[in-house]
């Protein structure tokens, strides 16, 4: 009988994410990835993982997304709230990757939606199932909010939930009483923003809220994405004049259809370089337009891996037909 062939990625014998950004004498490689909505399978996710093991991903992060509700009218006045959109658990996808391929899979933790304790508790089940790396951040407010409102009894910023992972990762939980209150070893990452945050006044103001991350515990930042590397290049420098030294993870985003030219400006409050517009303007369809994303990606990636980046992380929205032709260009061996 013959043996299947079993795909098992050079870092089988998995090891925080951190850990491989300090040792690492390349640019690695990562993605991220979306649950799938409620009622798909996770075939769906595999489906969108399989295309991209050749290239040995360091880690694959998974999105959180907050149910999204309506409300509507009943008898005497009274609001129901109805769920119109749900996704799988992101603890759930997580522990499957990891089951399944033995690459660090790394969850988004957010602060909106969730009590200390209910984040408490996912963070108690992500270390019961070895997984011992998360993204910490503060998310968006949902469309029924005019802004951000924190749960009550939740974490208010991004660098609340660092500390409050930190304090598990030295034995402190809610609860001082609690037994066996064994210390985790949770690796942490944060979001940056090379064109700042929109919320923030100014990018100093940016770095500062970031540099309170750093400090706060967190061993590394993943960007924002943006299209532009001089941006990246400023955002970095001024990282480590502000005294942030952990490594900077830039993230990548082909524009891959006609609708990306405004929405992802506009949903992600960043620019586009007047080279890329002026060839983007010319597409008259989703193809062409896919075909000079890609090779603005492609060529933004060169230049990260020319400046040393110790990863360059990919943002797939699920899709990973166009980052494989990315990655087959910048890190095929």
């Amino acid at each position: 009988m013959k043996r299947a062939f079993v795909y098992l990625p050079t870092n089988f014998f998995a090891v925080q994410v951190i850990e491989r950004l300090r040792n690492t004498k390349k640019t690695l490689f990562s993605f991220e990835i979306l649950p799938p909505l409620k009622g798909k399978s996770i075939q769906s996710i595999y489906d969108g993982i399989d295309p991209l093991l050749e290239f040995d991903p360091a880690f694959v992060n998974v999105t959180y997304h907050r149910e999204e509700f309506i409300y509507k009218k009943r008898e005497k006045g009274y609001l129901e709230k109805i769920a119109i959109k749900k996704r799988p658990g992101t603890v759930g996808i997580c522990a499957a990757i990891k089951n399944k391929y033995n690459i660090e899979a790394v969850p988004h933790l957010i602060c909106g939606g969730f009590t200390r304790e209910e984040t408490e508790n996912a963070l108690i089940d992500l270390n019961f199932l070895g997984i011992d790396n998360v993204l910490a951040l503060r998310g968006d407010p949902i469309k029924t909010e005019p802004h951000f409102i924190p749960e009550n009894g939740g974490n208010k910023y991004a660098v609340d939930l660092v500390r409050q992972i930190v304090d598990l990762n030295q034995g402190k939980y809610i609860d001082e009483n609690i037994e066996n209150a064994t210390p985790t070893n949770f690796s942490i990452g944060v979001a940056g923003y090379p064109e700042k945050h929109f919320e923030s006044p100014n990018m100093q103001a940016d770095i500062r809220r970031l540099k309170e991350k750093i400090d706060a515990g967190a061993h590394y930042v993943v960007t924002q994405l943006f299209f532009d590397n001089k941006k990246f290049f400023a955002f970095v420098k001024a990282c480590r004049d502000a005294g942030i030294d952990v490594p900077i993870i830039p993230g990548i985003k082909p524009i891959e259809s006609l609708r990306h030219i405004t929405f992802l400006p506009k949903f992600f409050n960043i620019d586009l370089p007047s080279e890329l517009t002026d060839q983007l303007e010319q597409c008259t369809s989703n193809e062409e337009t896919r075909e000079v994303g890609t090779k603005w990606a492609i060529q933004q990636s060169k230049e990260l891996v020319e400046f040393g980046v110790p990863c360059i992380h990919y943002y797939t929205m699920g899709k990973s037909k166009t980052v494989r032709r990315i990655a087959q260009a910048v890190f095929k061996k």
